[in-house]
């Protein structure tokens, strides 16, 4: 068996996230081994078509507890699909291809866009996105810094 320990960096189990494809510079994560695909917040999604693709506009809330700041973020759409939150509810949801950037580590991953208003976190980094290149301590949080 490898010893991972000393190779990968350490995620709690919450993290400050950036999203620079999408200007967003810091947003609250729970980090979800859970859920298979990472979740972001949004409200008002608008899809439209930018050369051909298929875009989508959507508003963000980037900050838990607050619906004062609100973002515009704009993304193509690599998917739509049908997802199950924590409940069992499914949804359609539209899903978007971004950069992440979690501490001193750089992630393309594939992203879902539902509204989280009534979540504690705008934000879930789902376990494909970790994939193998992190380690988890559910007991610590912000590891990674901001």
């Amino acid at each position: 068996m490898t010893d991972f320990s000393s190779q990968l960096p350490v995620l709690g189990w919450r993290e400050w996230v950036s999203l620079p494809e999408l200007n967003v510079q810091r947003i609250k994560a729970k980090i979800d081994t859970g859920a298979r695909t990472s979740a972001l917040h949004a409200f008002y999604i608008d899809p439209y078509k930018k050369d051909h693709q298929q875009w989508v506009m959507f508003s963000l809330h980037p900050f838990q507890d607050r619906t004062d700041v609100i973002m515009e973020c704009h993304a193509p759409v690599i998917d739509r699909r049908i997802v199950s939150d924590s409940g069992g509810h499914k949804q359609k949801r539209y899903v978007i291809e971004t950069t992440m950037v979690v501490g001193a580590s750089l992630i393309k991953a594939e992203m879902t866009l539902t509204n989280r208003d009534n979540m504690r976190f705008r934000m879930l980094l789902g376990r494909t996105a970790m994939d193998s290149n992190f380690l988890i301590d559910p007991g610590a949080s912000f590891l990674q810094g901001k």
